[in-house]
């Protein structure tokens, strides 16, 4: 795709990267090298900041007639990149930096080599999948809405996000969030609900935490939705509902070792089919969810926290990015 009006101009990439996370100086010898030896033409560089994490420097970057975005950043860059380029056609490319990396490894896409990953804007293919999109309703009955690409969460997964010391998360990587996990076991109370699917009548549950998935894996590699796809038009929802005092250690077998061990192997499968289930972790899908609380809750999309919801609305536009990856992959 070559810029409009311009019919016999080069290429350009732009670049949208948090400076705080990404060493600039490497990051532009790597998107320097690849465009001039792919023939295109002058990049655009665009910084994130505290007041536009990427949305609306995405959108001058398409307005300047980018071809490709590189999203250079955490998983919140990444999102905030991605939410400009819903139903653009315009592919994002993912230059992993940060703790999570979320979507970077649910696509299996390098997460420590900058310059494979850099080298899939100009020679790379292009993957279409889906964005799940959240209407958050605040208790004044303000509303907002907004992308994510891998996980949104409401509960405890929330608080725990809220609860982490940044400070840590920077030390120690993913791993800070059990601290936030201990941080967040005082306010442990389930969560009562009202939820609709796809138009469905109403119903009532109780929540520790409840998590709406476009992916299915977590921070450290755990494998919480084995089943969900990030292209097949459908959003995956996991409850999690411990009972008892050893709810908790349910809800660890059912997501460590069901999810992450047994399900590898064709063995490990068939003793997952014989076993009981695991009442503690509720799994559904969708393709429209509509749910409401008692008291606003803490909610959060693809690791950041997005504050307090009494209402939130997610659906699914399937095939509205394209995500350009190494070719490869």
């Amino acid at each position: 795709m070559t810029n409009p009006g311009k019919p016999d101009a080069k290429p350009i990439a732009a670049v949208i990267y948090n400076p705080i996370k990404v060493d600039a100086e490497k990051l532009k010898t790597a998107v320097i090298d690849a465009a001039t030896a792919a023939g295109w033409g002058n990049t655009l560089w665009f910084e994130t900041t505290e007041e536009d994490t990427g949305q609306g420097v995405t959108g001058s970057a398409l307005r300047r007639g980018a071809s490709v975005v590189l999203a250079a950043g955490g998983d919140g860059t990444v999102r905030a990149v991605a939410e400009a380029l819903r139903d653009t056609g315009i592919p994002l490319v993912i230059v992993a930096s940060g703790t999570g990396n979320l979507l970077a490894r649910n696509l299996e896409l390098p997460l420590t080599d900058m310059e494979t990953a850099v080298a899939a804007a100009f020679t790379g293919k292009d993957r279409v999948i889906d964005l799940g999109i959240s209407e958050i309703t605040r208790a004044d009955g303000s509303t907002e809405e907004h992308a994510f690409l891998v996980m949104a969460g409401l509960g405890l997964d929330a608080k725990m996000i809220k609860n982490t010391s940044t400070k840590l998360k920077k030390a120690v990587g993913w791993l800070a969030y059990i601290d936030g996990i201990a941080r967040s076991l005082p306010e442990l109370k389930p969560v009562r609900l009202t939820y609709s699917l796809d138009g469905k009548p109403t119903r009532t549950m109780s929540v520790h935490t409840i998590l709406i998935g476009n992916c299915g894996v977590l921070p450290g590699g755990l494998l919480l939705m084995p089943e969900a796809k990030p292209d097949d038009g459908i959003l995956d929802v996991a409850a999690l509902r411990p009972r008892g005092p050893f709810g908790w250690a349910q809800v660890w077998r059912k997501v460590a070792w069901e999810n992450g061990v047994l399900r590898k192997s064709k063995v490990g499968r068939k003793i997952i089919d014989l076993s009981a289930d695991v009442k503690d972790v509720a799994y559904f899908t969708t393709r429209d969810m509509t749910m409401t609380v008692e008291h606003p809750q803490e909610f959060q999309l693809d690791g950041d926290e997005f504050g307090e919801a009494l209402t939130v609305h997610v659906s699914v536009d399937p095939g509205a990015l394209t995500v350009r990856v190494p070719a490869g992959s």
